[in-house]
């Protein structure tokens, strides 16, 4: 397949749109269980995003520290959200980041040590590992197609029917097609299953029509990051 900037730039938002919505539910769970208002969502999942972004460029740039150098759009982990909520819940968001700070930098400290342990961890291993996080992961999915927990639709049939309409889509040209129209499987999934859902009256732009047209993130929006044992070793 010749790689034109028409297929690459699809490639692209294609990936762009498949890790977005994974990106976001992880800081949108999290600050449902936190109590956060919705102004306060708009800043927690901002800042999710602008970091994905940075640690997207890490990965990209490769170097004998970090980076494997290849185009791999970072996401964000659903491993922590459980500690997440327990740290935020006893401690405040404050001691969320400065858990992640602290645990991170004890991480890059071992690192060097755990990397000397990888031939003990065959691709038997590590497969089941990823099997594991995404079976536990499909209650998230099914909870999406049912259209979000907590929704006053949830459950709704027209909701059901629309996602594993999307999902046949995807399984569909994933199977049958070859070449490009097979790498772009998801993207048109995703633009047929909007498109539907537009005139089903799930789609509605309200929200972004009052959204400001660019906003920066807010350092220290939630407070300065604290440090606290309890949550530190939680989280490393």
């Amino acid at each position: 397949m010749k790689n034109g900037f028409g297929k690459t730039l699809s490639l692209g938002i294609q990936h762009v749109l498949a890790m977005y919505a994974g990106a976001i539910v992880v800081p949108l769970i999290v600050g449902a269980a936190l109590g956060l208002s919705p102004k306060e969502l708009t800043y927690l999942v901002s800042i999710d995003i602008f970091m994905c972004g940075a640690a997207t460029l890490l990965q990209v740039w490769s170097n004998k520290f970090f980076g494997i150098g290849l185009p791999v759009v970072l996401g964000c982990t659903f491993t922590a959200v459980s500690p997440i909520i327990a740290v935020g819940t006893e401690y405040g968001v404050s001691a969320v980041y400065g858990s992640i700070i602290a645990s991170g930098l004890l991480v890059i400290l071992i690192s060097f040590f755990f990397g000397k342990l990888v031939a003990f961890f065959p691709p038997v291993v590590t497969g089941s590992v990823v099997t594991i996080i995404g079976i536990t992961l499909m209650p998230v999915a099914m909870n999406n197609i049912a259209g979000g927990e907590g929704s006053a639709d949830f459950g709704d049939a027209s909701n059901l029917i629309l996602g594993f309409i999307v999902l046949a889509v995807i399984v569909l040209l994933y199977r049958f097609t070859k070449g490009f129209l097979k790498s772009i499987s998801i993207l048109i999934g995703i633009v047929f299953g909007t498109g539907i859902a537009f005139f089903m009256g799930k789609v509605h732009f309200d929200n972004v029509a009052q959204a400001d047209l660019f906003q920066m993130v807010q350092p220290f929006y939630f407070g300065a990051p604290s440090f606290h044992v309890a949550p530190i070793i939680t989280m490393f």
